[in-house]
């Protein structure tokens, strides 16, 4: 997960029983696997006194900055986005290279075709 990011910032109150995202999120930046993917990716905790909702911001290596509520979200589903968003930004950027417009528009009549070199099933396989 590291790997595409440059910068992680988490912030959160440690008495806050909404942090436990915020605290096991900082236990996976924390973890070997993690650091050696990318060692250059900047790891910050700010730990508040406040009633400030927890929240984790992170930089792409892209330069594109995110921010997720960490109190209403598991930390496995904020990983899952930031590798999620990570591939959306891979293929813009392949994208723009290439000088191709972004995003991808297809038009509707193509997206209604049938699929040559295959063949549509019948009804009682289809039940089977």
């Amino acid at each position: 997960m590291l790997k595409f990011l440059s910068k992680v910032k988490i912030e959160f109150n440690a008495l806050d029983p909404r942090a436990a995202s915020c605290m096991e999120f900082l236990a996976q930046c924390n973890a070997c696997k993690a650091k050696e993917s990318n060692p250059s990716c900047q790891v910050q905790v700010s730990r508040r006194t406040d009633d400030f909702p927890p929240k984790i911001s992170v930089t792409f290596v892209n330069g594109v900055d995110e921010t997720f509520d960490a109190a209403s979200m598991p930390a496995q589903d904020i990983r899952d986005l930031i590798v999620e968003k990570n591939q959306f930004h891979e293929a813009e950027q392949i994208f723009r290279e290439a000088g191709e417009m972004w995003p991808v528009l297809i038009p509707e009549e193509e997206l209604r075709q049938s699929v040559i070199g295959i063949k549509p099933r019948k009804a009682e396989e289809k039940q089977q």
